[in-house]
């Protein structure tokens, strides 16, 4: 889990954060950076081949690893091209590259997502996905803090060189990952690969409602997340190096204390309690970027500030991570986790574009206000489902939460 955690983490800032900074450096206006967040759409599209994925599988390994495998080749060669190019330069080009990451890491996730959720018990489920998930965050301190200090010492395309060796680390997962015990036999024909996982979904009691909070439990943090690194960088005027060290290495840090804490304490308070706790911690720490940016620049506001938001965003994860995998039916796991956590990260993909033309019209502080309200309405569909969520175990004779 931890290796192929890290694997996965790998290539989202290459997409997202940092390449938002690499731009922002070629003075990129914030309305373009904005539209380059679209670059992440395969996160949400991913399920329209995840049953592709589900039906066949390449030689070597398993069904899960093979896939997993394949990814991390192709990450590899495109990672390498995106270190030859210029986003100063070759602007369209940069994002085709983006584009193509974020397909073959979202390519990665379906697999790696099913193989967790097949190989992990009912009971391992909270602390595999907060060991997951700390993984996953460290590798994102590397592509993210890391590329960004050694952008600023070697520059990015040596940056972006050393993140693409870094792969072998998930290659050495795949190869030493263990073999699912009771892994359940794959869908017959494609047709039953793209047709039935949809269907068996979509007949349990309440599935329209679990999906709306899905998309909706995490759009506040995604909206403030957005473009955390541009406020950063362009308003409160930390250099690359600072960004890394406090967004990057502090924050992530108190991601992974988060997931590990969240996954153990959901043990004890259960899923409901956890989901509903801390997601009104996520709201709250919003309202921290919003007195950051009144009061002005501070390395000791900025550090409070994001390790708390930080903090609360890896125990919400890890929370929401484990609630997908017990909603899956093993049978169409790559699918079903790839829909679920598609629409998990529709705010994370979509909300760049809106970001950037709230700032511009608004401005910070209240930018960072909204992204509280916004919030809101999943903390509010979460306790409005409480009686249905108690019965969740009853959805599919295959699932069971605890």
């Amino acid at each position: 889990m931890f290796l192929l955690g890290f694997s996965s983490g790998l290539p989202l800032s290459l997409c997202a954060s940092s390449l938002q900074a690499w731009m922002a450096t070629v003075d990129i206006n914030i309305r373009t950076i904005g539209l380059f967040t679209l670059a992440q759409i395969p996160y949400v599209l991913k399920f329209l081949w995840s049953p592709f994925m589900d039906r066949y599988a390449p030689p070597g390994f398993d069904r899960r690893r093979s896939w997993i495998f394949v990814s991390q080749l192709f990450l590899i060669v495109v990672i390498m091209l995106m270190a030859l190019s210029d986003p100063h330069r070759n602007l369209k080009i940069m994002g085709i590259l983006a584009l193509l990451i974020a397909f073959l890491s979202a390519s990665q996730d379906i697999a790696f997502d099913a193989y967790r959720t097949d190989l992990l018990s009912e009971k391992e489920r909270g602390i595999g996905a907060g060991i997951s998930v700390s993984a996953y965050r460290i590798a994102m301190i590397v592509s993210g803090a890391g590329v960004l200090i050694m952008a600023d010492h070697i520059g990015w395309q040596a940056a972006l060189l050393v993140i693409s060796v870094l792969f072998i680390i998930g290659v050495t997962g795949v190869i030493y990952g263990p073999n699912i015990k009771y892994e359940s036999k794959p869908p017959s024909t494609l047709n039953e690969a793209v047709i039935n996982p949809f269907k068996e979904f979509l007949e349990r009691d309440s599935a329209w409602l679990i999906l709306i909070f899905i998309v909706l439990y995490k759009l506040g943090d995604a909206f403030a997340g957005s473009l955390t690194t541009v406020f950063l960088i362009t308003d409160l005027g930390f250099s690359l190096t600072d960004v890394g060290l406090i967004n990057k290495v502090i924050g992530l840090i108190m991601t992974i204390v988060g997931a590990l804490f969240g996954g153990g304490l959901m043990i004890h308070i259960g899923l409901f309690n956890a989901l509903l706790w801390f997601g009104i911690v996520q709201a709250l720490t919003n309202l921290g970027f919003m007195f950051l940016a009144g009061y002005g620049k501070s390395y000791a506001g900025a550090v409070v500030v994001i390790g708390m938001e930080n903090l609360a965003g890896g125990m919400g994860t890890a929370a929401f991570v484990a609630l997908l995998m017990a909603l899956c039916n093993h049978r169409y796991t790559a699918t079903q986790f790839a829909l679920l956590s598609a629409l998990s990260v529709v705010g994370r993909v979509f909300v760049g574009p809106p970001s950037g033309q709230l700032v511009a019209l608004l401005g910070w502080v209240e930018f960072f206000f909204i992204t509280f309200l916004i919030a809101l309405p999943g903390i509010i569909l979460l306790l409005s489902f409480k009686p249905k969520f108690n019965q969740l175990d009853q959805l599919s004779p295959e699932i069971k939460i605890s």
